[in-house]
């Protein structure tokens, strides 16, 4: 029986989980099964997979997308420009173990962005800095739009969210939230702007994919700017990932 796992801290509800066994059962596979595993702490990483010829792949999500680093022998090229993985392979080569980092983040939120832009599209916030934030980053360098990070202390960002007032919202027509501000059960909670600014030229973009529809996309919507929850970003990396893993079966 491969195994493939999502290693992260706390592990609640996986969408990962429920995705791939409901995959595979549609597909018809029953040879490869999909598990959790909540590590408090990213060394015991090593335990799993060392006695274990089964493991063949792992996601990896909060707080271990930067931390897993150094425990991976190579990078793809994305997530060595990223600095954060949430897929990894692990193959064999006699007694050596061979495991290989990569960010299908950056691609699931590249292909699910790129239908939304217009010309006007060219510079972005992005309200958070954490692992996601960075394939986020990236992708916006990618293609081409210039961007400020927006955090609660200038030492993690280009600009505190004081400093952002109507005339930086209207100059900067899409907005990317990478922080977990309004993820569930807090969907009272949301970013701090001044969001009658926006109008029907932004895009508003959140990660978050639970709930549906955060009040950070609500507010947008009601001034009639474009939006967009994680959860076609989600759809697209997991594709990606089973991509990957299959080459390495």
């Amino acid at each position: 029986m491969i195994k493939l796992g999502l290693l992260g801290f706390p592990l609640g509800h996986s969408f990962s989980k429920s995705y791939y066994l409901d995959k595979f059962d549609k597909q018809g596979i029953t040879n490869i099964d999909y598990d959790l595993y909540a590590l408090e702490d990213i060394a015991s990483f090593q335990e799993l997979y060392t006695n274990d010829v089964n493991f063949k792949g792992f996601n990896v999500t909060i707080p271990h997308k930067i931390a897993v680093l150094p425990l991976l022998n190579s990078l793809s090229e994305e997530a060595a420009a990223i600095g954060a993985v949430n897929c990894i392979t692990v193959a064999r080569d006699e007694d050596k173990i061979i495991l290989k980092g990569y960010n299908t983040d950056a691609y699931g939120f590249e292909e699910s962005l790129k239908p939304m832009l217009k010309e006007n599209h060219t510079k972005a916030l992005v309200l958070g800095n954490g692992g996601a934030a960075k394939a986020v980053l990236y992708t916006l360098r990618k293609l081409n739009i210039s961007y400020l990070v927006v955090s609660r202390s200038k030492e993690n960002g280009d600009i505190t969210y004081e400093e952002l007032d109507a005339q930086r919202i209207q100059e900067y027509p899409i907005i990317i939230n990478c922080s977990p501000v309004g993820t569930f059960p807090n969907t009272e909670q949301c970013p701090t702007l001044p969001y009658e600014a926006l109008s029907a030229s932004h895009i508003l973009y959140d990660l978050i994919y639970n709930p549906a529809e955060t009040k950070f996309l609500q507010l947008g919507k009601e001034r009639g700017a474009t939006v967009k929850n994680g959860y076609e970003m989600l759809i697209l990396q997991a594709e990606k990932n089973w991509e990957i893993w299959q080459n390495n079966f």
